[in-house]
């Protein structure tokens, strides 16, 4: 069982699992415990997937942008829609004129050399973790320092606040 609830001190909302079962919860944005029996409870779902897009309707609608909310596909059709798209990455290898086996016999040998590399995702996320004061230019000069260029940075940060694994309230960012 999954519940979008939300914080008395600072308006934030997330999930808590299985709220019927534990005793307290953790406000993800101040720090303060709640006491999850006393916690407003704005939706309830067996579903993961169904409470993060409850989370995320409820966050547009806060916003006061419920109309472009409802013109968004639902995560389960978007993911459908991007699995479609495009070509895979074997015929895109081919056709750019490189070999796909070596380049899949380069990406194990990298993946099992344990060289340590992070994702973008990764370092975008560790970089909103690890400035004092997250604000969007901050996260992205830290994801830079780390090698993710300024672009991309902030598209992952955008990418990972709709995807609800990162908030963002008064220009500041926290990880969920």
């Amino acid at each position: 069982m999954y519940a979008v609830v939300g914080c008395n001190e600072c308006a934030n909302m997330w999930l808590v699992t299985d709220p019927e079962t534990s005793e307290t919860a953790q406000c993800s944005r101040c720090g303060k415990t709640h006491r999850t029996a006393k916690l407003k409870r704005f939706f309830e779902s067996e579903d993961r997937a169904a409470a993060r897009e409850a989370r995320s309707a409820l966050l547009a609608k806060k916003r006061g942008d419920s109309a472009a909310f409802a013109e968004v596909d639902h995560v389960s059709e978007l993911e459908a829609a991007v699995e479609d798209a495009g070509i895979d990455d074997r015929e895109y290898l081919e056709a750019s004129g490189l070999d796909a086996d070596a380049v899949d016999a380069a990406g194990e040998r990298a993946e099992g050399g344990g060289g340590g590399s992070r994702s973008r995702t990764e370092v975008v996320r560790d970089a909103v973790d690890a400035v004092d004061d997250p604000t969007e230019a901050a996260v992205v000069e830290r994801a830079e320092r780390d090698g993710v260029p300024a672009d991309a940075a902030r598209e992952v940060l955008t990418r990972l606040t709709r995807r609800g694994e990162v908030t963002e309230s008064n220009g500041r960012y926290r990880v969920l």
